[in-house]
């Protein structure tokens, strides 16, 4: 193997290996950059649904606790869906009250799901948990708020049976509005 004829076979094994060494490193780079971007991501959620965190060590946990405490001062439904420990998704209700029916309603105020977790159905499970929860309560309907320029929110929401809100159709559809104080 030492031999002249050889010397063509050690730099091809040579170049081989050192091929393996950089492909493995240039996947680990992949697998933690996709990594970093996802836990950049639930750090982004966490800090976008409760702006009192300011310093994310621990992501889930930390939005399970925010969650525990938001029902506990609240008396909310809130629901995340896990996957190996990890939070794929995140829904905040509060329970109001219909003066038209005279019945409980459920708000849905916060939805969100990881991008990586998006068109999964996960966003249908959460609704679907938040309304087994208000027919449990015996609430007389789900209520939320979308931006209209977000059109894959409304499509996941008309999905789900969600309609634009109308009391009286020919009175026509009720606007949400609010004031700043």
């Amino acid at each position: 193997m030492h031999a002249p004829t050889w010397k063509p076979v050690r730099w091809g094994l040579v170049a081989l290996v050192a091929l393996q060494v950089l492909g493995l490193n240039a996947l680990a780079w992949r697998e933690s950059s996709a990594l970093n971007a996802q836990q950049a991501s639930l750090q982004n959620i966490l800090k976008t649904t409760f702006p009192s965190v300011t310093l994310v060590i621990d992501a889930p946990l930390q939005m399970q606790r925010e969650v525990d405490v938001l029902q506990q001062k609240s008396g909310a439904a809130s629901s995340t869906d896990f996957e190996s420990e990890q939070a794929m998704g995140l829904i905040n209700c509060f329970e109001g009250y219909s003066t038209f029916k005279a019945r409980p309603l459920l708000n849905i105020h916060d939805i969100a799901v990881l991008p990586a977790h998006r068109g999964q159905g996960v966003g249908q499970a959460l609704l679907a948990a938040a309304q087994d929860h208000a027919l449990k309560r015996g609430c007389c309907k789900l209520t939320l708020e979308v931006l209209t320029g977000n059109a894959t929110a409304l499509a996941s929401y008309h999905r789900f049976g969600f309609e634009a809100y109308a009391l009286d159709p020919a009175a026509g559809q009720a606007s949400f509005m609010h004031k700043w104080l």
